[in-house]
């Protein structure tokens, strides 16, 4: 019923917000399709805000909906997914503002697409397909790069003199491929396939300059895909632009986001290297300069060393060690024979003081017989005996006559 109100009775604000509620809730649950334009996740609430947004008018409302409804989501809802959601409208009369409360959300039209591919991206991954582990490292400088791309190109342009601008002497093997339509998804897989089983191909390139979601569609083909993971050379995936991610992105062992981009990755700028070149040159002098100055400073240290700066210098003390210790041994030799030649002295005056010689020489002489026996007693010796009488100077060969006992001479009586 129409609310009766006139100038002199007019409703409060209250009466009429009340009024709208009550007319909004009997409109009952409607399904509503548009774009999502904002998701607000508030931490510690179970109520999940969306802004949908009309596809045509400039026109919005909000929606509301559970944490454990929008959390079950696969694919989960993203900003800029249309979606249709079946939702209760409500009217919040404290400040006036309608909103729609979500009981159920549907992928449509491109959302039910991204939907497709977020499916088939978790099939995939959970392969082990995207593995960090199967990335392949890209060689400093591949003596040949593989480029799959469309025949006159703006991406292959882009590739080609970005990378000769970067290293002129890289040389390319182009495989032609449709990159968009039905036929693209084999004639790429065809291609990658061919320039693998080039021995001289070093990286491929996948290169396409950009497009919307249904123009990259081929490249997530699993097909696709799974020709990319078996592939033994690295492969470098530069599809659209930084937005764009078709699943060749995930596979490929190096993304890049511009065609321009991988030929940055694929080679490297000759100027940055000749500056690296430079750089590590000049490190190396500097150090060799260092190393050098270092060793000339020891040597430096080493020549000042007495020892080195004059060598005779060793020599000449020892000279004076030598010729004192000869002097020590002279004189310890000296003494020594001194002492030998006193002992010899004293020896040999003992011997001639004990020797019948000197005994001799005092006027003393040796008898002896014929034999050579030393005639010591009378009773030795008989009358007509040969005998030899030892003297200082000679032998005295004499014949006996008669002998005389001392005792008897000292009586005085004859033999």
């Amino acid at each position: 019923m129409a609310m009766e109100t006139s100038l002199e009775s007019p409703a409060p604000v209250r009466q009429v917000a009340n009024a709208i509620a009550g007319w909004v809730d009997r409109l009952g649950a409607v399904w509503v399709e548009g774009q999502v334009a904002q998701v607000n996740r508030r931490p510690g609430m179970s109520t999940v805000f969306m802004t949908l947004r009309d596809a045509v008018a400039d026109i919005s409302v909000t929606v509301t909906c559970s944490r454990t409804l929008f959390d079950g989501l696969n694919p989960p809802v993203v900003e800029g997914a249309s979606i249709v959601v079946h939702a209760k409208p409500s009217y919040y009369a404290n400040r006036g503002t309608l909103s729609l409360y979500a009981r159920d959300i549907r992928m449509v039209g491109l959302g039910e697409l991204l939907a497709r591919l977020e499916r088939r991206r978790q099939l995939l991954a959970a392969e082990g397909l995207f593995a960090l582990e199967l990335k392949r490292p890209l060689p400093f400088l591949p003596g040949t790069v593989g480029l799959v791309t469309a025949p006159n190109s703006a991406a292959e342009r882009d590739v080609l003199e970005n990378a000769r601008r970067r290293w002129p002497a890289v040389t390319f093997e182009v495989a032609y491929a449709a990159m968009q339509g039905q036929r693209s998804a084999a004639e790429v897989i065809e291609a990658v396939e061919r320039l693998d089983r080039n021995p001289a191909v070093d990286v491929i390139v996948v290169a396409r300059g950009g497009g919307s979601v249904e123009d990259l569609l081929p490249f997530s083909d699993e097909a696709l895909v799974r020709a990319v993971a078996a592939v033994r050379t690295p492969v470098v995936s530069a599809i659209g632009h930084e937005p764009d991610q078709p699943l060749l992105d995930l596979v490929a062992d190096v993304r890049a986001s511009t065609p321009t981009d991988a030929a940055k990755l694929v080679v490297p700028d000759v100027a940055e290297e000749q500056r690296g070149v430079t750089h590590a040159r000049d490190r190396v002098r500097a150090a060799v300069r260092g190393w050098l100055a270092r060793e000339q400073a020891g040597l430096d240290a080493l020549r000042s060393r007495p020892a080195l700066a004059d060598p005779r210098s060793l020599l000449d003390a020892r000279l004076d060690e030598v010729d004192q210790l000869r002097d020590r041994a002279r004189r310890t030799l000296g003494h020594a024979l001194d002492r030998a030649a006193d002992d010899i002295g004293h020896q040999r005056a003992r011997a001639r003081a004990l020797s019948p010689l000197a005994t001799v020489q005092r006027g003393y002489a040796v008898l002896q017989d014929a034999d050579g026996h030393v005639v010591t007693s009378v009773a030795g010796v008989a009358a007509d005996q040969q005998i030899s009488v030892r003297v200082a100077d000679g032998r005295i060969h004499a014949t006996t006559t008669r002998t005389t006992p001392i005792d008897r001479e000292l009586d005085g009586q004859e033999d």
